[in-house]
């Protein structure tokens, strides 16, 4: 299953070509490298010199960004009804993964349509695009990060998004810990969104490597669904990684589980402005209840 994210205003691919991707967020241009251009298709040089900012990789692992013209150290972008602060970081991101805009449809569209309020949470949430979506359809959402500039970042956004009067929890720990403490207390959720890294670390010092820790992850995580739950849904960034792979622990953990529903999985692309390309930017497996 291919999703894309083609519904974009402020955000798109102009072009990609060896190894580069030219992206407009908003009014600014960047380029970015992406391992998954692997040919040279440059459409249009002139639109190539026009960015205002470049990443160069470090041989030595990491990389910088070189300016060509006058960039803010912030702006904002929007998706539909959702306001986002855009800045170029030390590792090549930029905030936001707008790729994902295709799953914050998906988990809109089964919040309205429930017949209740539903409590999502959201693991490794970063700056809050999916926590954002959540609640603006209406949930209430906890969201857990361990870095706590990320979720700085993300109240930020939702100040932006006019969310702050919703009712969202905004935690900074380890997320195994968090999962831990909330099968203590009996806290159960309707939907479980979680987004891990390859590789990262906790406030404490946690090393987490998805080839070991993604599945005993999800085993600890399905316990928090509730009865009635709607969806659980994994996104992946991890090289090696195939739907497949993600789609399985879902069957595993929760059909095992006897919790009924469908579970799908597929590949989140952005679509290359006027050509008919697709650049692959992540994969996912969701359970859904019918």
């Amino acid at each position: 299953m291919i999703k894309a994210a083609d519904q974009w205003t402020d955000y798109e691919i102009l072009d990609i070509s060896d190894g580069q991707k030219l992206e407009r967020w908003a009014d600014h241009i960047l380029i970015r490298p992406d391992p998954l251009i692997v040919f040279s298709t440059c459409i249009d040089e002139k639109l190539w010199a026009s960015a205002n900012a470049r990443y160069i990789r470090s041989s030595d692992g990491g990389g910088r960004w070189e300016y060509y013209k006058k960039l803010p150290d912030r702006w904002t972008v929007s998706y539909r009804e959702l306001s986002f602060y855009i800045s170029p970081t030390n590792f090549k991101h930029t905030g936001l993964f707008p790729e994902q805009a295709v799953n914050w449809d998906h988990f809109q569209e089964t919040i309205i349509a429930s017949d209740r309020t539903l409590d999502i949470l959201n693991l490794f949430a970063y700056t809050g695009g999916a926590t954002l979506a959540c609640a603006k359809a209406g949930a209430r959402v906890c969201h857990v990060d361990a870095a706590k500039g990320m979720v700085a970042w993300a109240k930020e956004n939702a100040a932006l998004s006019g969310l702050t009067d919703k009712p969202v929890r905004y935690i900074v720990d380890d997320c195994l810990k968090f999962v831990k403490r909330e099968q203590r207390r009996g806290n159960k959720y309707d939907g479980i969104i979680m987004d891990p890294p390859s590789f990262g670390r906790g406030p404490g010092g946690e090393v987490w490597k998805a080839e070991n820790d993604l599945y005993p992850f999800v085993l600890e995580t399905v316990k928090l669904l509730s009865e009635d739950a709607r969806f659980f849904h994994i996104n992946s960034y991890t090289t090696g990684f195939s739907p497949v792979v993600l789609e399985d622990m879902l069957k595993l953990t929760l059909q095992k589980n006897k919790f009924g529903g469908s579970i799908s999985c597929g590949e989140l692309v952005l679509p290359v402005s006027k050509s008919e390309l697709y650049l692959p930017c992540g994969i996912f497996a969701r359970w859904q209840r019918i």
